[in-house]
């Protein structure tokens, strides 16, 4: 059957019976269409999909341009890494969630810090006040970081450190904790997500200005390349602009312009592209459209390995292949009927699984409420393993694939993305966008069209805007208690105290010289950590030579 005689059996299909049906039936509403605005058809078809794109758009799993996955076999190898995110406290209370979860059957570690170390200042400072250990774990010098990997063997697993301004000093005290359990640093797998420029514009935990962030990321790339070389020296995180309100298609268009951003630096800094950018990874946000985010997913992927290849150059299939983590969309979870979350979350778990995931976090049911407890993130767990050991969806690769609707939502998409990409090019790149507040203005408009259809009753929010009943609050929510602050006040008191206060003056001196002659400044901050200084303190190093960043001056 050829196109000409598809587009007829459409219409007369169109004419005929939904014509019919529609006089009896009208459907629920004028436009069905996905969070970016791209319509849901009635009926996607073969005109949507055409299959002599097949090998240039759609391809063979681990083969250009990756649309089906970046690994030939993809899960029927081995399942994604089930990576839950974790950390809350003190490093002793964190350590015990670690050990709990790896017993549960987790793979690998994702540390969750809390807000004064995301922003590089000690749990002694002023700043910190009311906030330490309250949403992440609290790492103030090296001996936190001792303890908070204590009895596991950094060489057996792989870790994960949402850690933004200060990714240098953490990745440089987890090495130090590698260097005295007797393993190299060439056998470190992990991730930091050293994500900057998200910062400015969908989070906020910055400290310095942009351009020596951008100078202080790929310091880490020059510096992981020669010494901690299985290391992902950047995670670039659609996650948080998703959660800051953004589109589907404006969480691609975006962390990928970041991506731009960090590898023109760092080619224009003099390394060579297909030596760092196999070690680039992602970081995405699973909302609750299925259809929409397992095509999100094949976008990312096409359009990279595009960019990849044909602006910058690569030469290696590994530097083309875009691998990400996901985590379920948090800003998707109810403080109402918390139970529904959990039925969310498989949702968001089956479209990660189902578009290609190398690692997910699945959210717990009560984190609209507080931190999880570890009822709840069991059965957070529980949900990655029901999909990968009884779905059947990882014994196919991109069991989607073909899909009418699945391939042309994906074309869509990459499009949508590319159009923003050109425009923040003609602006002069991603730095210039930020500061012209384009992105922050984009997302700000999503996120009051997504709201405004809640409030509407056009986006139906089960529990919320309907499906509402009476409920008392649960009982049993994770509470961290008042007094960690204080003990951790005292713990890094003590350390203070032991120390060779010498060595540590000379070791922030050194790391001083260093940022101002514009050397790497990874090594000296690596030599500072191992004399017990403290995050605040090589933190504040950087913030009196590079100086400190704040919105709107």
């Amino acid at each position: 059957m050829g196109r000409e005689d598809i587009e007829k059996r459409v219409v007369a299909w169109e004419q005929g019976p939904v014509a019919k049906t529609l006089g009896r039936f009208p459907e629920r509403r004028q436009r069905f269409e996905t969070t970016s605005g791209i319509e849901f058809k009635r009926a996607f078809t073969p005109l949507d999909a055409p299959e002599d794109a097949y090998l240039d758009k759609v391809g063979m799993p681990g083969e250009y341009p990756f649309t089906r996955g970046v690994q030939p076999t993809m899960y029927r190898g081995r399942f994604w890494t089930m990576r839950q995110y974790a950390g809350f406290g003190t490093a002793e209370q964190t350590n015990e969630r670690y050990k709990y979860l790896l017993d549960q059957g987790q793979t690998g570690l994702s540390v969750a810090f809390d807000l004064p170390t995301q922003i590089g200042y000690d749990s002694d400072h002023e700043l910190a006040e009311g906030e330490v250990g309250k949403v992440g774990v609290a790492i103030d010098t090296l001996r936190d970081m001792e303890i908070l990997f204590d009895g596991i063997p950094l060489d057996k697993v792989s870790t994960s450190m949402t850690i933004n301004a200060p990714a240098a000093v953490l990745l440089a005290m987890y090495m130090a904790v590698a260097e005295q359990q007797g393993v190299s640093s060439d056998k470190l797998r992990g991730t930091i997500q050293n994500d900057l420029l998200k910062e400015y514009f969908a989070r906020g935990t910055y400290i310095l200005p942009p351009e020596p962030s951008l100078k202080v990321i790929t310091d880490i790339m020059a510096f992981c390349k020669e010494n901690v070389p299985q290391w992902n020296t950047i995670s670039i995180s659609g996650y948080h602009i998703r959660e800051a309100g953004s589109s589907a298609v404006q969480e691609v268009a975006f962390t990928l312009a970041d991506a731009i951003a960090y590898v023109q630096a760092a080619v224009d800094a003099g390394l060579d592209v297909d030596e760092f950018a196999g070690r680039l990874s992602f970081f995405f946000n699973c909302h609750n459209n299925l259809l929409e985010e397992v095509a999100k997913f094949r976008a990312a992927r096409r359009l990279w390995a595009r960019i990849m290849k044909e602006r910058f150059g690569a030469k290696s299939p590994r530097s083309m292949m875009l691998r990400f983590h996901t985590q379920t969309a948090g800003c998707s979870l109810t403080a109402q009927q918390p139970d529904n979350n959990v039925v969310r979350v498989t949702i968001q778990a089956l479209a990660a699984v189902l578009g290609g995931t190398q690692s997910l976090h699945t959210n717990s049911r009560d984190e609209a409420l507080c931190l999880p407890t570890e009822d709840s993130v069991r059965i957070a767990l529980r949900t990655q393993q029901i999909i990968a050991h009884e779905s059947g969806v990882a014994d196919t690769i991109d069991p989607l694939a073909g899909s009418y609707a699945v391939e042309a939502l994906t074309d869509e998409i990459e499009a949508r993305a590319q159009e923003y990409i050109d425009k923040i090019d003609a602006m002069g790149g991603m730095v210039r966008a930020i500061e012209a507040g384009f992105p922050q203005n984009e997302i700000a408009d999503s996120a009051f069209a997504y709201q405004r259809a809640v409030e509407s009753g056009d986006q139906v929010v089960v529990g919320v805007n309907q499906f509402q009943i009476e409920e008392p609050m649960p009982d049993e929510l994770l509470r961290v208690d008042p007094a960690v602050e204080k003990f951790q006040r005292e713990k890094t008191a003590g350390v203070k105290a032991e120390r060779d206060a010498a060595a540590v003056a000379g070791a922030l001196d050194a790391l001083r010289r260093t940022a101002i002659d514009g050397g790497n400044v990874v090594p000296p901050i690596f030599a500072a950590v191992k004399t017990y200084a403290s995050l605040g303190e090589i933190s504040d190093v950087l913030r009196g030579v590079y100086g400190e960043y704040s919105e709107g001056g």
